[in-house]
């Protein structure tokens, strides 16, 4: 009975090293709805600052290869396509007059998210500020909101769509009820 004792102790510690093992593994994979909130959040952040700053390398990157812009006059596919349309947004780095250079900066709120595995939508609202003007004093000057859709990528949140709206042209303002479910 000795004989038996031994391997038994012995397959059972294996099993439940198996299990600790496993158990820590697939935590570790695992990302809390808090965790991917605050990773999506990021993506939205980086996304404005490069697009404020002008920074189409960068502003490519929060896309998926094969992501989509629609703004609405149409959908912008691929990052090489939208990285050719953000290209060639105005980006005043100069002085004019003897003023500095002119700026804008996005702000984004509300922002509302439907977290499911690897995918995810997102809602949010977006607000515009410049101060492009004689005397270069900043003014509320757009607002509109975002519909996302999100996926997991290697760990990275990235847009595979963002459409967005724009209240201050009729041909891109929201036309339907509340986006936000």
């Amino acid at each position: 009975m000795r004989k038996l004792t031994v391997p038994f102790a012995v397959a059972v510690a294996a099993v439940l090293l198996t299990l600790a093992v496993t158990s820590m593994t697939s935590k570790a994979a695992d990302t809390s709805y808090a965790e991917d909130r605050s990773a999506i959040e990021d993506l939205q952040a980086r996304y404005l600052f490069a697009m404020d700053f002008g920074d189409p390398d960068l502003y490519v990157t929060t896309f998926t290869e094969d992501g989509i812009l629609d703004v609405g006059s149409g959908e912008i596919r691929g990052r090489k396509a939208i990285h050719e349309v953000i290209a060639k947004m105005p980006n005043s780095r100069t002085t004019e007059n003897g003023l500095r250079p002119a700026s804008g900066r996005h702000n984004i709120s509300n922002i509302v998210l439907k977290i499911d595995g690897n995918r995810a939508v997102g809602r949010a609202y977006w607000f515009h500020y410049s101060n492009n003007n004689p005397e270069r004093r900043p003014v509320f000057d757009g607002y509109g909101h975002y519909e996302d859709e999100l996926v997991k990528v290697n760990g990275r949140w990235l847009f595979t769509k963002r459409r967005i709206y724009n209240e201050g042209r009729a041909e891109w303002a929201h036309k339907g009820s509340n986006p936000a479910w």
